[in-house]
């Protein structure tokens, strides 16, 4: 771990001095938002014209391609999350598996990549603040390391950038031998 590291998570993390509502915010961001943020996208879905709909599949087929890198990113190197190391106060129950990458922050970008790349630009917006909200909650509430953080973000936003290469690959024959066919 890097001294940056531990210095700027004991800034962020939430001490017994925080204010209660500030506390609170961050668990209703990282326990609460994500389950928001499941159920919104089929309704969306239902509601969209085709290009929101596929905008959404793509952020569906980030999500679980950031999963997944997530999980073998986490089995290849396991760091400690900050309580194991005796660090800081961790504010929500959580488990002795890795925290690298935060698997919150990487799921957070991945979707709001994902609207980046082929959403509109109000929702790509919203969903860029929910990530960078859920960052903080994640720092607040004790659970990760900035850099935990940063490789969410990273492993997210990159797998979303994977994901819409695939479908521009997957697409393009269609279109190839649609124009032949006229």
């Amino acid at each position: 771990m890097f001294e940056f590291d531990r210095i700027l998570f004991l800034a962020v993390n939430a001490t017994p001095d925080t204010p209660h509502a500030v506390v609170q915010l961050a668990i209703f961001i990282s326990n609460i938002l994500p389950w928001l943020a499941l159920c919104a996208l089929p309704l969306l879905y239902v509601r969209g014209a085709m290009p929101l709909r596929r905008a959404l599949l793509l952020c569906l087929a980030s999500l679980a391609l950031a999963w997944c890198a997530t999980q073998a990113i986490r089995w290849a190197i396991p760091m400690p999350r900050p309580a194991q190391l005796g660090l800081g106060m961790q504010w929500v129950p959580h488990g002795l598996r890795p925290g690298f990458p935060s698997m919150h922050m990487g799921g957070a970008s991945a979707v709001a990549m994902g609207l980046t790349l082929w959403g509109p630009r109000r929702l790509a917006l919203g969903a860029w603040v929910c990530a960078l909200l859920m960052g903080w909650s994640r720092l607040c509430l004790g659970v990760h390391f900035p850099t935990d953080v940063l490789a969410g973000l990273l492993t997210g936003s990159g797998c979303a950038l994977l994901a819409a290469l695939a479908a521009r690959w997957l697409v393009r024959p269609r279109m190839i031998s649609a124009r032949g066919k006229s």
